[in-house]
Parts: structure tokens; sequence; C-alpha cells
């Protein structure tokens, strides 16, 4: 059976051959970490975009959008902290002269040791079968054990490194703990160093005349200047939230695993303003509500989990996020965040405006108290293509690969094929065609066989295939392929629209969330 890593660089390469990603100016040898979305990914992206717009502000009275400027007033960032504190810990090899995030590294080595245990587990669990006692196992084996307080002792001091922003024992951790360059093997590295993330640009029109400002690195900062213009001219009542989606850029020095990590990426998120002293409460009411929103997609449920943070950012009294299984671990894809009232107090005092909320009810003003919710489009995209590629090999012995995309978000929703290109077949076709196009993203293809054109739809994603024959003319019914179990049944016409809605409306997906 292939690796993880073997599937996960055949989807890379699958999302290029069906235009769902190409390399950023690839005629141009490309730009590294920036890709552009093709033709079948930007109807995914979309389609991503679109469920979470519409579960934010369509299922939530109290939740309304804004779409804020990518330029901002540079003062904006100096407010938030970003000017002086948005900086990742680098360290290089100067033998392989490549550069690494240090805190990654040491993130590594710790999955190495649960990579171990893991191990022994599984092992143990081959050999005893169903008397196997896990958690017995886990608190008694010796090795198990072993490695355990090894991940433990590593872990307390790299939470108390970044914690303490210590960057020399972050050096002295790689160092006791031996970690090696991937590539030159060695062990020679530099001293740790900070490096700020922001993309800085020019504004004006002469040298002297010019303004230094920033691509933004995260969308929250537009919300947040916004938030009185919003509450004013909404009347909006506390709680309630702003959500965006947009661009944000990071100069990020150690960018891989395809879109996970990116320096130009998307983000979609909602800042929900609440009075102090409930932060906890909706912290954890938001936590479920995002975790129902993956959830729904039936991705696989044992393919979420929390993971909550070692360290705080200087805004945040409790943090966490939602990963996912990627083929590479888990990884974030969603961070959820009790900001505090730090970002509204610091844009009052940088701007010396006074932004704080009237409460009816208590007669007084305050400044509210914020959650998060923050996802990227981007790992959003990935974690679904992750789930949903598959290579299977059939019971004639043929193989396939299929993209079980969620009906929902699928690029295209149905394709429809002549049986053959004469005897008024295509025309057929071409009419229920012109009929379905203004419900669905929907393909019309009459090229090669009738199975290389299912394969052909099963590796973009697409739920339905739609044949005509010949007996079509005469019976006014056409033959419905399923992507997922590839039956076929006879339907009529005039019952194809609501069939396909069935399965692919945003209507299921929203029910779903909302009732869940």
């Amino acid at each position: 059976m292939a690796s993880q890593e073997e599937v996960f660089k055949k989807m890379v390469s699958h999302c290029k051959e069906y235009g769902f990603v190409f390399p950023s100016s690839e005629i141009y040898d490309g730009l590294g970490a920036v890709y552009d979305y093709g033709q079948n990914g930007v109807e995914l992206k979309n389609n991503i975009k679109r469920y979470w717009w519409e579960a934010m502000t369509r299922l939530h009275e109290n939740i309304v959008g804004i779409d804020a400027a990518i330029f901002m007033h540079p003062t904006t960032w100096k407010a938030s902290g970003h000017v002086d504190a948005f900086n990742d810990p680098l360290i290089d090899n100067k033998d392989s002269k490549k550069r690494y995030r240090a805190d990654v590294l040491i993130e590594d080595l710790l999955a190495k040791y649960d990579e171990k245990i893991e191990k022994e587990v599984s092992k143990a669990s081959k050999k005893f079968g169903d008397s196997f006692d896990e958690q017995k196992f886990r608190e008694t084996n010796p090795r198990v054990l072993e490695h355990q307080a090894k991940r433990d002792e590593i872990h307390a001091r790299f939470k108390k490194a970044m914690n303490d922003n210590d960057l020399a024992e972050l050096k002295q951790i790689i160092v006791d703990y031996e970690i090696v360059d991937p590539i030159s093997g060695t062990k020679n590295w530099t001293d740790v160093r900070q490096f700020n993330l922001m993309f800085s640009t020019e504004m004006g029109s002469t040298a002297d005349g010019s303004m230094k400002i920033y691509l933004r690195p995260e969308t929250a900062q537009g919300i947040f200047v916004n938030y009185l213009n919003v509450q004013k001219t909404g009347r909006m009542k506390l709680p309630f939230g702003i959500a965006q989606i947009g661009k944000a850029f990071r100069n990020e020095i150690v960018a891989r695993q395809f879109v996970f990590r990116m320096r130009e990426f998307e983000q979609m998120e909602m800042q929900f303003f609440i009075k102090p002293g409930t932060e906890l409460d909706w912290f954890a009411k938001w936590k479920e509500t995002r975790l129902r929103w993956h959830k729904a997609l039936g991705l696989g449920d044992e393919k979420y989990r929390f993971h909550d943070h070692d360290k705080l950012a200087h805004y945040a009294n409790a943090a966490t996020d939602i990963e996912f299984e990627m083929p590479f671990g888990f990884k974030e894809v969603e961070g959820i965040h009790s900001r505090t009232n730090f970002d509204l107090s610091q844009h009052a005092k940088y701007s010396g405006k006074k932004i704080e909320y009237f409460d009816p009810e208590t007669n007084s003003s305050y400044t509210p108290y914020v959650i998060e919710t923050s996802i990227g489009v981007d790992r959003m995209f990935l974690s679904i293509m992750c789930a949903a590629y598959k290579e299977e090999v059939l019971e004639n012995g043929e193989s396939r690969v299929v993209l079980s995309l969620p009906p929902a978000l699928a690029p295209v929703k149905a394709c429809v094929m002549p049986l053959v290109k004469k005897d008024g077949l295509p025309e057929k076709a071409r009419e229920i065609m012109a009929d379905l196009k203004f419900d669905y993203n929907v393909q019309y293809d009459e090229k090669d066989s009738i199975g290389k054109r299912y394969r052909r739809q099963d590796a973009i994603g697409t739920p339905f295939c739609v044949t005509v024959d010949h007996d079509t003319l005469t019976d006014g019914c056409v033959t419905l392929r399923d992507r997922d179990t590839m039956e076929q049944e006879r339907i009529k016409i005039a019952d194809l629209s609501s069939r396909i809605e069935e399965k692919v409306s945003f209507k299921a997906l929203l029910r779903k969330v909302a009732n869940d």
C-alpha cells in the first residue's frame, strides 16, 4: 500500500493535472510558496467560501459581513503589536545553508516521540488482539513510559522557552536533543534569531513624500478598526459578530506542504463582540459551533481534534486550534481565540478615539471583549482535497482515481453526456444542459467512450453523470450515475433537477450545521 507521503504527492500532481492548483508564474519557473487556483480549484474554493459565509451570516441574525481594504494606515500594525511582535524564531544550518523555524524543528521532534509511542501501541494491539487493554499498556509498558517521559521533558522546556521568548534556550533544546538538518544531516547550527513576517511597501508618488505601509498579515484588524462603523450603522446590540473573507500576506521563510503554508493566502475570520466576563462561555460555544461546521461536510469525525495552545498570544486568555488529520499529521485548519479587549483598547489608545459600547441595560459604557474564529481558505481546501482523493480498485480489476468531494462543494455538479455524437442525442443533451445550468455548474462532454468520460468526471469530483441514449428520445428518461457508488438508474428528465438538488444543495448542508 502507498505511504501517506506518496499519496500526498499524487494528490498534489492530481491538483495540477486536473486544473485545481498551478504553481504561480510557472513559465518563469514559479515563485516559492505562491500558487494559482485553476478552473476547478477556483470553483471549489468559492464553494468553501460560500459555505462559510452563509453559515456565519445567514444562520446567525447577529453576524454581518464586511470587506475591508488590504492597505491600512501603518499605525494600525503598531497598535496591533505586529510591528514589534510578529516574528518567527529562525535558525540556519551552516552546511546546507538552509533556514528553518526553530519551533517547527522541535515540534517535529515531539511528533517523532508520538509516532514511537503509537508504533508500540499498534504492535501490541496486533499481538494481543481483542484482549488488549490499551490504557493499561500506555500506563505500564516500559518503552512507552520511556518515550513519554522524554517527550514530556522536551515539551516542558519548549513550552517555557516559547512563553519566555528565550531564543538561546530554543537553540539549546536543538543542541541537547541532537536535532539534525534534514538535508545535510549535520548539527552545525547558527543562533536563533527573530524575523518579522510582514511585507512592506511604499505608498505615495515621490521618494521623500512616500509612507511605509504593510500588506496586511491578517484580516482581523480591518474588522476592529470598523467596529464603531458597523455597530452604529447596523444598530448592533451585543453580542454581535463581524465576518470577513480576504487575502493576507506573510513573508514565510519556511513555506511548505503545498498550499498549507503560503506567502499569499486567504482567510475567513469572524470577530464576535461580547460583554466582558462572558468570554469563556462564548469561547466554549464557538468551539462547538465551528467543529459542527467542519463535521457537517462528512469527511470523517475522527479526522478532527482540538489542540489547546501552549503559548498564548499576547492578547489572548484562551486559544485552541481545530486540527485536521492531513497525510503529514494533524495540522491546524482553524483557530478559535479569546482576544479579550486588547485590540479595541489598543486602537482607542493609538487613534485617540473612544471605542466603546454603550449598554442600555446597565446604562454604562465599556470596551467589548472578543472571540475570534479564524480559518484559512487554502488550508480548508487542502484538508478537503486530502480527504477526498482516493485510488480505488474496482470489482472488474480496473482502477479509478476519484475525488469524493462533499457534493455541495464539488466544482461541477453534473456532466451531461450523449451516448453517441449522432441521431439527435447531442441536441437532446444540450437541451437538458441548457435547463440545468441556471441552477448548477454543469459540463457537457461527448468525446471518447462513456467509460473514459465517467473517469474524467470522477477525477474532478463531479457527483452525477447524466447519459442521454436512444431511448431518451422516446421515453423521456436518462441514466443518472452516482460518483461514489457508481450505480446507475433511469429517471425522468422532469425529475432530474430535484434529484441533483437533493444531494448537492447548500440548504441541506446548512440545515445540518444549524440542527446538529
